[in-house]
């Protein structure tokens, strides 16, 4: 990965990460304040929607950190090391809560008329569809796993090589 590949993924991390701390420090009070109004019917909602929407943010910053440590052994040329395996866990974990948190949502939001089903339907295809970003980066540990079996394998048969010679 070239420096200013990876000095380009490093500027959109930041802005993400920023953004998500604005997000929490910002727009979840204000998001409090707006929903303070809500007739009393749906002030059940307050409390839920807040706490999924915070949780969400946090699930993504989660995912800006690892993927700022992965890129960080991309750069140091050890990112095929078992050490890798930790952040994209993390990743993959985070991938599932947030999958999670948008399937409680639909929950949350299907009693009542608080929304049409149509939406609470949509929220839960999200959901399935942050399941299936989760899946792929599954996927991709796998290919992580034979990329260092591979390397272990390759440096194993160099030392084999190195004794021979």
């Amino acid at each position: 990965m070239g420096k200013l590949t990876v000095l380009a993924l490093r500027a959109v991390l930041v802005v993400l990460l920023a953004g998500s701390v604005f997000v929490q420090a910002v727009m979840v009070p204000l998001l409090a304040a707006d929903l303070e109004g809500l007739r009393p019917e749906y002030a059940y909602l307050r409390v839920p929607l807040l706490a999924i929407f915070f949780l969400g943010v946090v699930a993504g910053q989660v995912v800006v950190v690892c993927v700022w440590r992965l890129v960080t052994m991309v750069r140091r040329g050890t990112v095929f090391s078992h050490g890798a395996f930790r952040y994209v866990n993390i990743v993959i974990g985070a991938f599932v809560a947030a999958a999670v948190l948008v399937f409680a949502l639909a929950v949350v939001l299907a009693p009542g008329e608080a929304v049409a089903p149509g939406v609470v339907l949509l929220v839960c295809g999200v959901s399935l569809a942050t399941l299936g970003v989760a899946l792929i980066v599954l996927v991709l540990r796998m290919l992580l796993a034979q990329a260092v079996a591979r390397d272990v394998e390759a440096a194993q048969l160099q030392a084999e090589l190195s004794e021979v010679i």
